[in-house]
């Protein structure tokens, strides 16, 4: 038995508010510090989407006719792994399903199937008293199905709110909030639905403006209340290792179509990908000139190309590259979109010709919840297997199958087959039928690896004659940047601060005519590290920190390992002391060699993760460092950046081990200049005695407090893997075009992109940090913050017209 609390938010139609209630229930949740798991009633992929900005896990999908009954509970219990509760938004009206099925895919069939309360949404906007009757209803209407409460959404006269409450009394369901009406927060539509979450801007925002909604307006406590009325479920979770069995030896590469232009797919497709031994590499149809190098496999997934027909078909190489990589013989599966792309042309524009079909828009939209049999043997499927899926699409093909069709749907050939292509308009969810990720995954591992048909060179000519900074241990980021400069040289997270952030700060301003207190600092901070009160120190920022630690004793042989952040370097400088460089090399790949730190240091002060290097050095490296009468500073600016800080050294943090931490880099506040140190109490004492008193300013404890609440160590690890996504998007797209680049585990890339590149950049419109400041690297190296996709991509492209030219 598996407990998980959970609720089905449900509507008696469409069109009632149920994305706005439980995308922003999510968030809510989420803010208030839970672990929360999202997921989507259907076939549907643009809800989902959504959902995960708001969880910061991937949106799920439970369907009975995708997957069967029998998977539905063990994908929610694998989806909802590790969450403290589980959201299910529903599909259409909750007894809405599959047409001629008594209701089977309804939400309400789901809600029975897990065993999950109901809360049903209803909009007030053009009903009052009805309502009553309506919820009635639907709560009496199935036995089987547990209504436990109501949210009237789009509320609007305190009056008509207050006549569909009494009319709700009748029915012993409680009103759980009242979310009034806001157009701002609608989402706009298209011809097949909503705009996904990865095109729409400001999608972030806008759901975190649904989750201060939510909180503001819902009773919070209640809904949990009623999630943790849900029984224990008696089944164990889903596991792709048990569905699918990996080969020992490589791991092939299966390049996954992403970006804007390709956002459908269901996240069980890459895990079982990943199971059976295959290695899931994303790459944006829109900007990447080729497919990634060593493809041995292609996922085109679904989306929305005819909305994006001009730029796909604008990127003349990599439709080139795909269709001699499918040509070739690469495995290639295309659903929908991708079949759309594959074809010689979308609505008159050229695309990658490798499917002998022309698409185009049409009048008629395409909406079925089919069975489908396969008409022949192809790579996914054998003559007479059968599937079920969903078609939804405005557009056609013509010709609309070739041959025997990729399936055979309602008695007509659909698609196209060959032993190494599979494309049509049905999506099929894998986790339902995963033998056809097996025979994927087997065709991928018996592939011969695609090689690009063009693989640039990096920029290598100086375009400037410049000469370098005055000072190059003062050298940091934000000189780089400019007006109209797109920012990849200063390392602050991209993103706008919580909203509990910005009260706190605001709050503290406001309070500015008394002196700063630390003390409520140094007690947040100390229960945040699990560490005494007298084992923690405020401080002005990381700077301050390096400051302290140079004027705290005499050092006889001060050691700060490089390349690494230039400030204790200057701060041991400018107290007199004369500092050893130990350098780490490139052909080691920036890794530390305990055993090139002189024995007679008595200061070694090293970063981890690395500033520029993003190396993340394991902890039984830096503690081999370790000597008596040797003091060892580890700066974990942007440990916080990385998923469960799997090396920090916070917890071990003693009398001859400080470690320096910052707040300013992860929650967008460097002008706060808010950090703190860990180690013994001793040690901690003597710097305590050294810091001017008032160092930290009203507003940097505040934002201490704040980010050492439970909601900030829920936003802080989701931010982590935001990060950890974004940077993962970024060195696909260098390695992609062959561009040297060390393996990063920051929120920054260090790459080597030639001599005169910066320059380049610089003058296209893009800011990158130079790298020639840094001890033991030369012009040619650059440090790339990580950014969000989008802009990572405008990077890229900037990239690509540099190096075209060259």
């Amino acid at each position: 038995m598996v407990a998980l609390p959970r609720l089905v938010v449900a509507a008696p139609s469409t069109g009632q508010g149920k994305t706005t209630v439980a995308t922003g229930l999510m968030a809510a949740l989420r803010a208030a510090g839970h672990l929360v798991s999202g997921h989507k009633v259907g076939p549907d992929y643009i809800d989902p989407g959504y959902h995960a900005l708001a969880t910061g896990r991937p949106g799920r999908n439970l369907d009975p006719h995708l997957v069967g009954e029998d998977r539905v509970v063990p994908l929610l219990l694998h989806g909802a792994a590790g969450a403290d509760v589980a959201v299910v938004e529903g599909v259409m009206g909750l007894h809405d399903g599959r047409v001629g099925t008594d209701g089977f895919a309804s939400t309400a069939h789901v809600a029975a199937l897990t065993a999950s309360p109901v809360v049903l949404v209803l909009d007030v906007a053009r009903s009052s008293r009805s309502l009553g009757a309506v919820a009635a209803g639907m709560a009496a209407y199935d036995g089987r199905v547990r209504v436990g409460g109501v949210v009237l959404n789009r509320t609007g006269s305190d009056r008509n709110t207050a006549e569909v409450v009494a009319s709700l009394e009748r029915t012993g369901l409680p009103v759980l909030g009242s979310l009034p009406r806001d157009e701002s927060l609608a989402t706009p539509s298209r011809h097949l639905g909503l705009v996904t979450a990865a095109e729409r801007d400001g999608s972030e925002r806008l759901v975190e403006r649904l989750g201060e909604q939510v909180a503001r307006h819902l009773d919070l406590d209640g809904l949990l209340a009623l999630a943790r009325t849900a029984e224990d479920l008696p089944s164990e979770p889903w596991d792709p290792a048990r569905e699918v069995t990996a080969r020992t030896g490589s791991r092939p590469r299966v390049a996954v179509a992403g970006g804007r232009a390709f956002t459908f797919r269901y996240a069980e497709t890459d895990e079982l990908l990943r199971a059976a031994g295959c290695e899931v590499v994303t790459f944006d149809p829109l900007t990447d000139p080729t497919l990634p190098a060593g493809t041995q496999a292609v996922y085109l997934g679904g989306g929305f190309p005819e909305v994006h027909a001009a730029e796909l078909s604008a990127n003349h190489s990599l439709l080139r590259d795909l269709r001699l990589a499918v040509e070739s013989g690469v495995p290639t599966v295309a659903e929908c979109a991708g079949l759309l792309y594959l074809a010689r042309t979308l609505d008159g524009s050229p695309m990658a010709g490798a499917v002998d079909a022309e698409a185009a828009m049409s009048e008629r939209l395409t909406l079925r919840y089919p069975v489908a049999t396969a008409p022949a043997d192809s790579l996914l499927a054998r003559a007479g297997e059968q599937v079920t899926g969903h078609e939804f699409h405005r557009t056609r093909t013509s010709p609309v199958a070739e041959g025997d069709g990729a399936w055979v749907v309602d008695g007509a050939a659909t698609g196209f087959a060959t032993p190494t292509t599979h494309a049509s308009y049905l999506h099929v969810h894998w986790a339902g039928h995963p033998r056809l990720a097996q025979r994927f995954a087997d065709a991928a591992h018996a592939a011969t690896p695609h090689v690009p048909h063009a693989v640039p060179e990096p920029v290598a000519e100086p375009v400037s004659g410049d000469h370098g900074p005055v000072d190059p241990l003062r050298h940091h980021g934000d000189r780089e940047v400019g007006p109209g400069l797109l920012d990849l040289a200063v390392n602050v997270y991209a993103g706008a601060r919580p909203a509990w952030l910005d009260r706190a700060l605001h709050a503290a301003i406001d309070d500015a005519a008394s002196y700063p207190d630390a003390r409520p600092a140094a007690e947040a901070l100390a229960h945040h590290v699990g560490r005494p009160t007298g084992d923690v120190l405020p401080t002005a920022g990381a700077a301050e920190a390096f400051t302290l630690v140079a004027r705290l004793r005499a050092w006889q042989r001060p050691v700060v390992v490089h390349p690494q952040f230039t400030e204790p370097q200057a701060a041991l400088e400018a107290t007199g002391h004369r500092v050893t460089e130990v350098l780490c090399r490139a052909e080691d790949g920036f890794a530390l060699r305990p055993g090139s730190v002189p024995a007679d240091a008595d200061l070694v002060v090293v970063g981890n993760p690395t500033n520029p290097t993003g190396v993340l050095h394991p902890r039984e490296t830096i503690a081999a460092l370790r000597r008596p009468g040797r003091l060892v500073v580890v700066d974990e600016a942007f440990m916080d950046g990385v998923p469960d800080e799997p090396e920090s050294l916070v917890g071990e943090a003693s009398e001859d081990v400080l470690v320096v931490r910052s707040l300013t880099k992860q929650w967008s506040v460097p002008g706060i200049r808010a950090g703190f140190v860990v180690g013994g109490p001793a040690l901690v004492e003597e710097l305590v005695r050294l810091q001017t008193p008032w160092s930290v300013s009203g507003p940097a404890v505040a934002a201490i407090v704040a980010c050492c609440s439970g909601e900030a160590r829920a936003e802080s690890a989701a931010r982590a893997y935001r990060l950890d996504a974004w940077r993962a998007h970024l060195e696909a797209g260098l390695r992609d075009r062959g561009l040297e680049h060390v393996a990063s585990a920051a929120p920054f890339v260090l790459v080597r992109l030639g001599r005169g590149a910066r320059e380049a950049l610089r003058e296209h419109g893009v800011a990158v940090r130079r790298g020639d400041t840094f001890p033991g690297l030369d012009p040619s190296w650059v440090r790339v913050a990580v950014r969000p996709p989008a802009t990572t991509d405008r990077f890229l492209a900037v990239l690509d017209e540099l190096l075209v030219t060259t």
